[in-house]
């Protein structure tokens, strides 16, 4: 059975999220779309926002999206599954557009967690509005904010027109530097390619590497400015006892501030395909140790003896069954991981990958 894709739709109060959205529901490309509108307080202010809304909108009527309604969020899921299925909808994509104040992470634990829905959907990637004017306060005065771009798979930059080129540029630096593998958007009237917003999640079973690698970082914009380049640091041991060196690690900017610096990342390569048994001694670990700080983890991981790799995604500490990618008659075996933590120590990450390196040459994940 073909999962249904499903799109988070975040951003903080005021970003955009609900005028991206009516321009997604008002593009044909688009296709058919079904909409879950999360609002926080008792008035749905913007279900009545959206412009030519149908019965396929559902309005989770009170409370966050991330606390204390995601039973509902379930319920609202199977709900429009269900009628898909008895033909009395049609749609080929989900989209939940959250509350400016919600954590992301949660509802993706959700969706990962439901017995229910993991047969039937397909996390299709998180899409964080930034309002390009408010965005850099906005990220100063809360961290739920901050963790919706960490989250991100595509940044979404907002009201590009009435800002400075200066400050958008300092702004997509800083964005850049949260979100290393997100792809990067202006959005200006009528110019926003709305195709390049989806099919940013996991793989199905059977895709090809290429797109794989795709999804584990995505073909950068070009940047505004130069990005600022990590600087080696110098030999270490890893969990072995092995002498390493250690990985870049992306994500520092300064001057840093006190939220940009709750999130940590690390991306890598491994060349050569890993022992089976420390693929599972790594992971378990992983997910024992760190599984609450962890917000994303995404690996193309390659396996001794075996000649096709899989993809792994989680979040916190629940990783989606492994999927099989197609057979691959290249000579790639590398294997590539990226981590992004909340409040999880740079050196923790660096100790975590280590551990798969026993055997193996690591080099930075770059571009």
């Amino acid at each position: 059975m073909t999962r249904i894709p499903l799109t988070l739709l975040t951003g903080y109060l005021g970003a955009g999220k609900t005028t991206l959205l009516n321009a997604l529901l008002a593009d044909a490309s688009s296709g058919r779309i079904a909409v879950v509108v999360n609002e926080f307080g008792d008035v749905g202010l913007d279900h009545d926002l959206i412009v030519g809304t149908t019965e396929e909108t559902v309005l989770l009527a009170s409370g966050c999206l991330c606390c204390t309604v995601r039973g509902d969020l379930v319920t609202a899921l199977e709900a429009l599954l269900d009628r898909r299925d008895r033909g009395e909808l049609a749609f080929a994509r989900i989209v939940i557009e959250t509350t400016g104040l919600a954590d992301p992470t949660p509802i993706l634990h959700t969706l990962v967690v439901a017995p229910q829905l993991r047969g039937r959907l397909r996390l299709d990637g998180v899409i964080t509005v930034c309002d390009a004017v408010n965005g850099a306060a906005t990220l100063d005065a809360g961290f739920e904010s901050v963790q919706q771009v960490a989250m991100a798979d595509v940044l979404v930059l907002t009201k590009t027109d009435l800002a400075r080129p200066f400050d958008i540029a300092r702004l997509s630096t800083r964005l850049a530097a949260l979100a290393p593998g997100a792809r990067l958007l202006q959005a200006r009237p009528g110019q926003l390619p709305l195709a390049a917003l989806f099919g940013h999640g996991a793989p199905e079973t059977g895709a090809p590497l290429p797109e794989a690698e795709t999804w584990i970082k995505a073909p950068p914009t070009p940047p505004l400015l130069p990005a600022p380049v990590a600087q080696p640091e110098g030999p270490t041991h890893g969990l072995f006892g092995l002498p390493a060196a250690r990985p870049t690690l992306h994500g520092a900017m300064p001057p840093p501030s006190r939220h940009d610096d709750r999130i940590s990342s690390v991306s890598m390569v491994i060349d050569t395909p890993i022992h089976p048994v420390m693929l599972d001694l790594w992971l378990e670990t992983l997910l024992a140790t760190r599984g609450a700080e962890i917000l994303r983890l995404k690996a193309v991981l390659w396996a001794e003896g075996i000649d096709t790799p899989y993809v792994i995604h989680g979040v916190q500490h629940i990783v989606d069954p492994p999927v099989r990618l197609a057979r691959w008659t290249g000579s790639d075996r590398k294997s590539r991981i990226v981590i992004i933590g909340r409040d999880l120590p740079q050196e923790a990450l660096r100790d975590s990958v280590e551990m798969l390196r026993a055997g193996t040459t690591v080099h930075p994940l770059t571009a």
